[in-house]
């Protein structure tokens, strides 16, 4: 069956279907032939018969031929039916639409290649004894699904695999992002550490140096206040001059400190640090976002 684009088991199965159908129907034209030797046997007893007598045998005739052939026509289009069952009973365990030409059953030049093959087929005597005894194929309900099933699963397993491999290697890289991230903040509050402590060093040094000026100053005034009171009121007012002087630098230093903190936020390490801190801050976001997608919803 060449002709038609059949594999071995999908024309086995058409052989065993044209012999189903041909069994019914050699069934059915000897049911056939025996209502006509019936009518002989039973009516035809007599050598004349008036002309109602032979009408009134062929009605008779004619509404038990019309049953049969109409009974007949009838189980052939229900047995079609269900052998149409069968196949799409089996394409829809896999989730197939079959879909059928009605008007391929009136094509006339396949109607005789399968008349042919038919005569072909039926031709020897002993080609129905040789394919009896052949092993009858295997339900596709069972073999067929079977091994369908095995590759739908193993597909859907390496899938999964996968789905897991990717998934690991999501985790790693939101590991990896959130160690970086760590490691900037570390960095960063270093950075503002020794900034920090630099920072006090030099106040504190300034400071002391003030203060170093203002005891100096005393040890001057008490000098001067022993050896001459005139000059107590010079000393006196010199220590107040020296005393706003101190206010006037802290009050300077204060200023330098928010005008160094600015500065230090303006250079290009901290601009630099907070922008990688800014892209893990996005990065670990993004990955998130693609791990709630692979997590299974509850």
């Amino acid at each position: 069956m060449a002709e038609f684009g059949f594999n071995e088991q999908h024309q086995n199965e058409v052989i065993n279907y044209m012999r189903f159908a041909r069994s019914k129907r050699v069934l059915r034209l000897k049911t056939i032939d025996s209502c006509f030797e019936e009518l002989k046997d039973s009516r035809l007893v007599e050598e004349t018969f008036t002309v109602d007598e032979v009408k009134e045998m062929l009605d008779g005739l004619q509404v038990v031929v019309r049953g049969e052939v109409e009974m007949e026509l009838i189980n052939t289009a229900h047995t079609n039916v269900l052998l149409l069952r069968q196949l799409f009973s089996q394409a829809e365990k896999f989730y197939l639409r079959l879909q059928s030409d009605i008007s391929e059953l009136e094509n006339r030049d396949m109607l005789e290649q399968v008349a042919e093959f038919e005569k072909t087929d039926f031709k020897t005597p002993d080609k129905k004894n040789q394919e009896t005894s052949k092993p009858k194929l295997a339900p596709l309900n069972e073999g067929g699904v079977s091994e369908l099933l095995n590759k739908e699963i193993a597909r859907l397993q390496e899938e999964n695999d996968k789905l897991k491999t990717r998934l690991r290697t999501l985790e790693s890289q939101a590991t990896s992002a959130l160690d970086d991230r760590s490691k900037a903040e570390r960095a960063l509050k270093d950075l503002q550490k020794v900034q920090g402590e630099q920072q006090f060093a030099a106040r504190s040094q300034e400071i002391g140096s003030l203060e170093d000026t203002v005891a100096a100053l005393k040890v001057d005034y008490e000098k001067s206040l022993s050896a001459n009171s005139v000059s107590h009121k010079s000393l006196q007012e010199n220590l107040i001059s020296a005393k706003h002087d101190l206010l006037r630098v802290q009050e300077q230093l204060s200023l330098a400190e928010k005008e160094l903190d600015k500065k230090f936020q303006q250079t290009a390490a901290y601009r630099n640090m907070k922008e990688i801190l800014t892209k893990k801050n996005e990065q670990i976001k993004e990955i998130r976002k693609r791990l709630q997608r692979y997590e299974p919803s509850e």
